[in-house]
Order: C-alpha cells, then sequence, then structure tokens
C-alpha cells in the first residue's frame, strides 16, 4: 500500500532505480578495488601485504558506525537531508582518498569513508518504509536487493577495466563520479519521505534500554553473534582474495571472473532461500545451511593442504561455501529480529553495528594470519562456522534442525 501521494515521488520504475543506485555506490567502494590492492602496497612501499587488507576491514567497521548515526540523525532531521549529506561528504572523500601517498591515511580516510557511505545504505531501506508497505513494499526491496546483488558480480571486472587505462587512484576517481551522480540525482527526484510530524530526537536513554533488552533476550543476541561472525567470514574472503590471485595462483587476471562466479552462487543461495524457507523455516533452513558450510569448508581445508588445490577446485568449493553463507545471513538476520519487533528500528541499527563493527575486527584480526596458503580462507570459514554453530546451540538448547512449535 503507498502511504504517500503519487505526485510525491518518481514513477516505481525510476524510485527502485534510485534505491538500488543508492546501495549500488556502498558495494561499489568495496570490490572495485579488489584488483589494485598489490598495486597500492607497491606505490605505497607496503612489504606487508596482509596490512593492506585494512582497507577493506576499515571501510566495513566505519559503515556499521554509520549505520546507527545516519539511521538515528533521518529519524531526527529527515532521510533526504542526511542523505544528501552523506553522499556529498562520501564523494569529497572518494576524491581525497585517491590523492593520498601513504597507508596510515588512507586507512583513516577509508573508515569515515565508510561512515558517509552507511547514509546511502541505511536510508533508502528507510524510504522505503516511509513509502511503502506489505506486498508493493517486498517488491521494492526484492527488486532493489537483486540490483544491488549485480554490483559485486560486476565490480572487481570493472576495477580491473579502470586499471587497464589509469593506475589504481583512477578508480577512487570513478568513485567519486558515480557518487556525485547518485547525489544529483537524489537531489533532483527523490523527495522528503518522513513528514515533520513522525519525527523525534535521538534518545540515549531509549537506546540504553533497547541495548540492554537485546543483551538479555537470548535468541535477538545469539543469532545477532551468528550474523557478527558470518559477517567477519565474508570480510575475510573479500580481503583475502586478492592475495590468493595474485601470490598463490599468479592469475590477478582472473580475480574479477572468479569473484562474479562465487558472487553468482551467493545469489543462487538467497533465491534458493527465499523459494524455500516458507515450507521449511528459518531455523532449518539455516541451521542446515551452516553444517552444510562447516563440512564443504573442511573439504577445502583438507583438499588445500594435501596440495590439490587448483584455480578450479577452488572456484567448486568457495562458491558452494558463499552459497551457504548467503541462506545463513539472510535467516540468522530475521531470526534476531524476531522478539523486537516493539524496537525494530532501534534494534536494527544496534545489531547492524555489532555485526558490521565486530565482524570487521574479527575479519582484520584473522587476514593477519596470512603466510601464503590458500587453506587459511577455508580454515577460517570452518572455524568461524563452528563458533556460530556453537552460540546457536547454547540459544536453542541443543535443538537444531527444528522450528518453534
Amino acid at each position: 500500500m503507498l502511504k504517500l501521494p503519487p505526485r510525491d515521488i518518481p514513477p516505481f520504475p525510476e524510485f527502485v532505480a534510485i534505491i538500488a543506485a543508492c546501495m549500488a555506490a556502498t558495494a561499489l567502494s568495496v570490490d572495485t578495488m579488489l584488483p589494485a590492492l598489490p598495486h597500492m602496497a607497491a606505490d605505497f612501499g607496503i612489504d606487508n601485504a596482509n596490512r593492506m587488507q585494512l582497507i577493506i576491514s576499515v571501510f566495513f567497521m566505519g559503515m556499521g558506525i554509520g549505520q546507527f548515526l545516519c539511521g538515528t540523525l533521518s529519524d531526527w532531521l529527515g532521510r533526504r537531508r542526511v542523505l544528501l549529506g552523506g553522499l556529498i561528504v562520501y564523494v569529497l572523500l572518494s576524491l581525497t582518498v585517491s590523492l593520498v601517498t601513504d597507508l596510515e591515511h588512507m586507512i583513516l580516510l577509508r573508515f569515515f569513508q565508510g561512515i558517509a557511505a552507511a547514509s546511502a545504505n541505511v536510508i533508502p531501506r528507510s524510504a522505503i518504509r516511509d513509502l511503502y508497505s506489505g506486498a508493493r513494499m517486498a517488491k521494492v526491496l526484492s527488486t532493489s536487493h537483486v540490483i544491488f546483488m549485480a554490483v559485486p558480480i560486476m565490480a572487481p571486472s570493472l576495477g580491473q577495466l579502470i586499471m587497464l587505462g589509469f593506475p589504481w587512484r583512477g578508480i577512487f576517481f570513478a568513485l567519486t563520479i558515480a557518487g556525485l551522480l547518485v547525489f544529483v540525482w537524489v537531489g533532483l527526484r527523490l523527495p522528503e519521505t518522513l513528514p515533520v510530524e513522525q519525527r523525534f530526537a535521538p534518545s540515549p536513554g531509549k537506546f540504553l534500554r533497547v541495548a540492554r533488552y537485546i543483551a538479555s533476550e537470548p535468541t535477538s543476541l545469539g543469532y545477532g553473534l551468528a550474523v557478527m561472525v558470518m559477517t567477519s567470514m565474508i570480510l575475510c574472503y573479500l580481503s583475502m582474495m586478492p592475495q590468493i590471485f595474485e601470490e598463490v595462483f599468479h592469475q590477478p587476471g582472473y580475480l574479477g571472473l572468479v569473484f562474479a562466479l562465487c558472487a553468482g552462487a551467493m545469489a543462487v543461495g538467497a533465491f534458493t532461500n527465499i523459494r524455500l524457507v516458507e515450507r521449511l523455516g528459518t531455523r532449518v533452513m539455516s541451521h542446515r545451511s551452516l553444517t552444510a558450510l562447516i563440512i564443504l569448508s573442511a573439504i577445502h581445508v583438507v583438499w588445500a593442504l594435501l596440495g590439490y588445490e587448483t584455480l578450479i577446485s577452488f572456484t567448486l568449493l568457495q562458491g558452494l561455501t558463499m552459497m551457504c553463507m548467503a541462506m545463513c545471513t539472510s535467516n540468522f538476520t530475521a531470526i534476531a529480529m524476531e522478539k523486537v519487533g516493539h524496537v525494530a528500528g532501534t534494534a536494527a541499527s544496534l545489531q547492524g553495528v555489532l555485526s558490521m563493527v565486530g565482524g570487521g575486527l574479527i575479519g582484520a584480526w584473522i587476514g593477519q594470519f596470512w603466510s601464503g596458503g590458500v587453506w587459511l580462507l577455508p580454515l577460517a570459514a570452518m572455524g568461524l562456522g563452528l563458533t556460530a554453530i556453537s552460540i546457536i546451540l547454547v540459544v536453542e538448547k541443543g535443538r537444531l534442525y527444528r522450528n518453534p512449535v
């Protein structure tokens, strides 16, 4: 059901396209630069390539904090004002990052870039909730999510394409232009979606009450921690992929293709979950997917340690692992929100901070153990999977693979 008069918003296809463009700007900020990390290390004179992983992880941490800040400010000041402010800061930071000459300043600026980019991730979802409900809202979310998932498939190849004609700094110039285009589009076509009478100022007391409730509610806390573990898993994957293709396979040109195949496997997992979750239930679906993830990761570890790893086996096993991870994460998120519906907005913000900041710290820590063996990536996935299933065992009091009666 439409909540605002149709004349106040763009036509439905354009509105979906604006939302998807905002979300795509966030994904591009991570995935386009994966092929550039080895070149950036050489340019900065960094001998320890593991330090370059921080360029990815600090962006995730910034996004986690930014989701909380931008979401809270948009409830108070309105969606449009905060979104436009975040986008213009993102543009300025993208331009500034392209000019830095040392890793320390790069890491600092990437953290703040992540905070700014969060506005283009959390506020569009809030705008959808402001404007639509029911089946219409589900259609907007599903359509924009499909477009958003296509970005990681193409982004590394786009980064490689840019680097054919420009140095790695050209990627940040491209992000600057992309952010500016989205800023102009939003400024010209997207109106304010939150009426003044529905706005409210931040309340520290409310946040503390919700935080205490989440910490004391086993399902919300436990599955929120499981989402954090899954976030750290994907960060390990993003951080290690450039080094795996540069140092192990010696085929950096194939990074974009394999990344696209793994992203496609994640999309298959997401669509499979959509088709089966109503019939099987979120717990059965997520617990089975997590078990499959652990088994696949264990097989991958053994395969790599025995020296059988090839580009084909890596792509197959890693793709299947990422497919299972996609099914786990979406269901864990839904379960974590089951008992906090009365404080859904604040709870989602706090859980977002937990998953992205906590996941960023864990993923960054694991990435520093890279020493040239592909086995580290599946080993990390297996260890994180065992951690997640241990947390869930405690939450579910030892009962897995069954839904509440």
